[in-house]
């Protein structure tokens, strides 16, 4: 009876272990993949690209799948192709967003309201295009993607909410401790991930 305990609790513990080791080993894949991510966004418009093959290589990594630097290369070298001109589209917002915050700081009328009305449209662009890319496939088209991803941050308030935060701290890492927040690239990924994967479940 002893010896049957005794099997047990530490069956109970190997468990406990294996389980820290897995979601440890896990979170080193999240920051190694946002150096992938990073590294992959240095052409400026194939971020969304980047994020597409981070996020497909971290959900092979969760379903146990086989995969690395390979894997994601030839994914991001799939999604690129039409996720180009998404990225640029991207830049164009980001700019229109700064002629509004230039307008505001030149005082003129009405400009505080377009300046928060432009902020607020490229946070919502920010985590569709997080949402597109988290659920990428070979074939698909960015344009569907994003069309659907711009509804469900609208009626998925609070998973665009995490991504709000996700994107948050990317920020101020990178304010702070610049180098940090290029790993926390991948950890911004798998959030667009755990966000998509919990609409799925409750549709």
């Amino acid at each position: 009876m002893t010896q049957t305990r005794t099997k047990a609790r530490t069956a109970a513990v190997t468990r406990r272990e294996s389980a820290f080791a897995e979601r440890f080993a896990l979170f080193a894949e999240c920051l190694l993949t946002g150096v992938w991510i990073a590294v992959a966004s240095l052409a400026v418009v194939t971020y969304p690209a980047a994020f597409a093959a981070g996020a497909r290589h971290l959900r092979r990594r969760t379903g146990h799948e086989a995969g690395g630097w390979r894997e994601f290369v030839a994914d991001f070298r799939l999604a690129v192709r039409g996720g180009w001109a998404a990225g640029l589209a991207g830049w164009v917002a980001a700019l229109a967003v700064w002629v509004d915050v230039q307008a505001v700081r030149a005082g003129i009328p009405g400009g505080p309201f377009v300046g928060a009305v432009g902020l607020f449209a490229l946070i919502g662009l920010a985590v569709a295009g997080l949402r597109a890319a988290a659920v990428w496939e070979p074939g698909a088209r960015w344009r569907e993607l994003l069309g659907a991803a711009g509804r469900r941050t609208v009626l998925d308030p609070a998973g665009s909410f995490l991504l709000v935060g996700g994107l948050a701290v990317v920020a101020v890492s990178g304010w702070f401790v610049p180098p940090l927040a290029i790993p926390v690239l991948g950890a911004v990924a798998a959030a667009a991930l755990a966000v998509e994967e919990r609409g799925r479940r409750r549709r």
